[in-house]
């Protein structure tokens, strides 16, 4: 494969081996190294104490936020005292009870969205991208069946038909939003412990601790396949991003029949999720290069995050705002300039980065091909790229964004999160708990990956650390 080097001692690829590549295997010693990794080192998130901790505080979590947000005015509520702690707890139950019920229509809705984007998923046709080399399967390569664009476009033109003619008003999902929330725990809990006893009786379980409700967190599974569908990167996308863009536009369609007017912040919210739910869908063939389809388990942490945890935690503005006068959260126009320029800003280096270090994925394995989805943004693929040739056979991108910090793409993300909040300024604390969160997330996954790298790549991850000095926002840390 034709190199160069430059004088910085980085290898940079020339014009005719992006276009010429093959796939680079690992050393030995590199297999030696991916072998070890790939197998279970140590408990991560507080091992089983933790994440019993996670499985049952959050779904509580979620709840609770959930009744502040639409009975308590959008504030934190507590006990007033030791004597109210026992009528407290009860008022909270009953409000689960009654208003958050897993109800038949709740089922209906839930259920009909995931066996709809199933049949999608089997039936549209698409284009069909190859994976990076699986360790723990002898560095075979998966091939990745990419119609969620098609499949989001005809969900998009189905709901207007369903909404215009009666048969599913829009403004439904937000005001079944606690139903339809616990359907989702229920399914997120459901399909987690089968993918678990299915995979151990049936299947190639990897990475096993041996601890039963940690490994049910992990997962045993890599790779879960429904004929051609891979399920891990079919509900990456196709449930949470798309609930959480349905949510937002039910926001507005009850706000205009509500007030006959939708405000800028719930307009914000619908542009900022349409934004997200596009990326994912128009770059789907950039997925199977992510660290979630090469390297993490399909459990709980995954399965449960993606079927409700996002969808019901990430969208707190739009159901504050969809139950309270837009008086709570009116802003000046300059403030509303600032606030889109943020959001488009951060979404064009999230988008342009993560796309970015996709593809310089593919150009290395030399399966690169470009597709013409909208919109593919300037930038958003780095010609002849430099990197950090490493011994174990892989390559570290330190080109485009990639040479500004480790991840740009984290830093971006999180400042459109932020913006989920700033859209109904000081209402409310609730909507801030998808930043808060996040960055709490990002931070450990940054933590997971960099120990992980500096293992596998030893002396040539310290010289790519060198180069590219920060970790998230260049000159400051």
């Amino acid at each position: 494969m034709a190199t160069k080097v430059n004088g910085d001692g980085l290898r940079q690829r020339t014009a005719s081996s992006q276009s010429n590549g093959k796939v680079v295997a690992p050393s030995e010693e590199g297999k030696k190294i991916d072998q070890k990794l790939d197998q279970h080192l140590e408990y991560e998130f507080g091992g089983p104490a933790g994440v019993i901790a996670i499985m049952t505080g959050f779904p509580i979590l979620m709840y609770y936020l959930w009744i502040c947000l639409v009975f308590y005015d959008g504030q934190l509520v507590f006990p007033k005292s030791s004597d109210d702690i026992v009528p407290f707890f009860g008022r909270m139950w009953e409000h689960v009870r009654v208003d958050a019920s897993p109800n038949l229509y709740a089922w209906k809705v839930y259920g009909g969205l995931i066996i709809y984007q199933l049949f999608l998923a089997w039936w549209v046709p698409g284009y069909m991208q190859e994976g990076l080399p699986v360790p723990s399967l002898g560095y075979k390569t998966l091939m990745y069946k990419c119609n969620a664009i098609g499949c989001i476009y005809i969900t998009w033109v189905t709901a207007a038909v369903l909404h215009y003619t009666g048969i599913f008003r829009l403004t439904e999902i937000i005001d079944n939003f606690g139903h339809l929330m616990t359907v989702a725990m229920i399914v997120g809990f459901g399909v987690t412990i089968g993918m678990y006893f299915l995979t151990v009786t049936f299947g190639n379980p990897i990475r096993m601790s041996g601890n039963f409700i940690y490994d049910v967190f992990m997962g045993a599974c890599l790779n879960p396949r429904l004929g051609p569908i891979d399920l891990k990167m079919w509900l990456e996308v196709r449930i949470p991003w798309v609930l959480v863009f349905f949510m937002s536009v039910s926001g507005a369609c009850k706000q205009y029949e509500t007030y006959g007017y939708v405000t800028p912040n719930m307009a914000f919210m619908c542009l900022a999720t349409w934004l997200y739910l596009n990326a994912c869908i128009k770059g789907e063939e950039c997925i199977p290069q992510t660290w979630d389809m090469f390297h993490e388990k399909w459990g709980f942490l995954v399965i449960f995050w993606n079927f409700a945890g996002v969808p019901f935690s990430y969208i707190y503005s739009v159901v504050y705002m969809a139950s309270h006068d837009p008086s709570h959260y009116k802003f000046s126009t300059p403030t509303y300039v600032v606030l889109y320029a943020t959001l488009l800003t951060a979404y064009y280096i999230w988008d342009t980065s993560m796309s970015q270090k996709s593809r310089f994925k593919m150009q290395t394995q030399g399966i690169f091909t470009y597709r013409k989805t909208f919109p593919q943004l300037p930038w958003n693929v780095v010609n002849n790229p430099r990197f950090v040739q490493t011994a174990h056979g892989n390559r570290l991108l330190v080109d485009g964004w990639w040479r500004y910090s480790r991840k740009p793409n984290y830093v971006a993300d999180w400042t459109m999160s932020l913006t989920w909040g700033l859209c109904i300024g000081a209402a409310s604390p609730i909507p801030y708990f998808y930043s808060v969160f996040f960055i709490v997330v990002l931070i450990h996954r940054c933590g997971r990956d960099f120990e992980r790298c500096a293992v596998k790549y030893g002396k040539d991850w310290e010289k790519y650390c060198s180069i590219v000095k920060y970790k998230f926002i260049p000159g400051i840390y």
